[in-house]
């Protein structure tokens, strides 16, 4: 059993264990679903995207969740497609997780989503720990397995991004400001050092449209200091 395929193992595993556990208490079982569409699809301060459709399905048990999100691109039917599987563990202010990256574009074979194979593999295996201070907070993220990028030599780069998110309130909405930076050499990242590739301000508001139904919608300007691109992208979600 290669890497990928002992990962893949490893996360069902867990998340049958936690949920077999809480089959007693099914009450406490959560369900996310929800739907974002936005004007642009920018992650980390790249542009993987025009305007796409982003689904949410996440089950959790007290702090222990999976979720599946995807996006897929409205503007061509050529255009790339994403789904996102995250085992995840919060407890307190502190978070650790593995999400596993699936990206679908063109003709390529290894575009299957069921191939495993590290050399020829479109999945993306990375770890993530992280705290949530309140008043800002701080992730890291590891690529571990599958199609991470390369470093200078050649070598598999173990890709790594770090963030620091800052939450405030101004007027009448919920703001954030982001700074992102990827530490070493990768070719994930597009990037031959250490780099700023992530500099955002996001503002959400909460539109209501009957005593029970709101309609969160969002704005942000994200730049990449980098790659020296800017972007301003406009988003709503639907949630029930």
């Amino acid at each position: 059993m290669n890497t990928i395929r002992k990962i893949t193992f490893i996360i069902t595993t867990l998340f049958i264990i936690g949920v077999t556990s809480a089959n007693a208490q099914d009450k406490e079982i959560e369900t996310d679903i929800s739907a974002d569409i936005v004007s642009q699809y920018i992650w980390r301060g790249q542009d993987l995207g025009d305007v796409s459709l982003q689904p949410t399905l996440g089950v959790s048990y007290k702090g222990l969740s999976l979720t599946s999100w995807g996006s897929v691109g409205l503007k061509s039917i050529d255009e790339a497609k994403e789904l996102d599987l995250t085992l995840a563990y919060t407890t307190g202010g502190f978070n650790i997780g593995i999400t596993d990256y699936w990206f679908n574009a063109g003709g390529d074979p290894k575009n299957r989503y069921f191939k495993y194979d590290s050399h020829s593999t479109n999945h993306v295996f990375e770890a993530n720990i992280g705290y949530d201070f309140d008043k800002f907070s701080l992730q890291w993220y590891t690529n571990i397995a599958g199609n991470d990028g390369y470093n200078k030599k050649g070598k598999r780069a173990y890709s790594s991004y770090f963030d620091v998110n800052v939450p405030f309130k101004l007027f009448t909405c919920d703001w954030s400001a982001t700074l992102g930076v990827v530490p070493y050499a990768t070719d994930f990242y597009n990037v031959n050092k250490f780099s700023v590739i992530n500099v955002a301000v996001q503002a959400t508001k909460d539109i209501k449209i009957t005593d029970s139904f709101t309609i969160p919608i969002f704005a942000s300007i994200a730049t990449n200091p980098h790659d020296q691109k800017a972007y301003l992208i406009f988003g709503l979600q639907l949630h029930p």
